[in-house]
């Protein structure tokens, strides 16, 4: 009888494990190979269409937030002169005598005022055309009527301060004016 020494058992116990993970990777290989070059034949899932785009009616969401419709539409006009009257008010003008050009403050519809130069757009629809002395004049275009002019409101005293350039003497602090 052939006895095997325990060096000789370990080896061929090696030899034989490290072929069965070579049998086992090939297989795998071979496996997945085949599974992904191969046609199953399962058909594959038919895209999804999207659904239709929902289109709301936007007459029916009028009425329903309360719009009441008029005998007949009318054609989108700039808000009359006594309505944006009361929506601008003029808080400061910035403006060259000879060029009329310039800048205003203007505060809409109560909130803080922001500046705004000639040719500016206040709101849709609504720009500055020019400003003048103590007054702004808005209009729906630039070259257009003018729908509003706005005057800032008197000063307190009636007299309107000098507010020319005066050189300060050696040695003074310029005078800071205060309404």
């Amino acid at each position: 009888m052939l006895t095997l020494t325990a060096p000789a058992r370990s080896k061929i116990l090696l030899n034989a494990s490290t072929l069965l993970v070579w049998l086992a990777a090939s297989a795998s290989v071979a496996y997945w190979g085949l599974r992904l070059t191969s046609a199953s034949g399962v058909p594959p899932a038919a895209p999804v269409a999207a659904p239709p785009p929902v289109v709301a009616d936007t007459n029916a969401v009028a009425r329903l937030l309360g719009w009441v419709p008029s005998a007949a539409p009318s054609v989108a006009a700039a808000p009359p002169p006594p309505v944006l009257a009361t929506r601008l008010s003029l808080v400061g003008v910035v403006a060259d005598r000879n060029t009329r050009s310039g800048a205003a403050l203007i505060a809409i519809d109560g909130k803080p005022p922001r500046p705004y130069r000639v040719g500016g757009k206040l709101e849709e629809g609504v720009f500055l055309q020019s400003v003048v002395g103590r007054s702004a004049t808005v209009g729906a275009t630039l070259d257009g009527p003018a729908l509003v002019k706005l005057e800032m409101p008197p000063m307190a005293g009636g007299a309107a301060p000098n507010l020319a350039a005066q050189p300060v003497p050696p040695g003074q602090k310029p005078q800071v004016l205060r309404q």
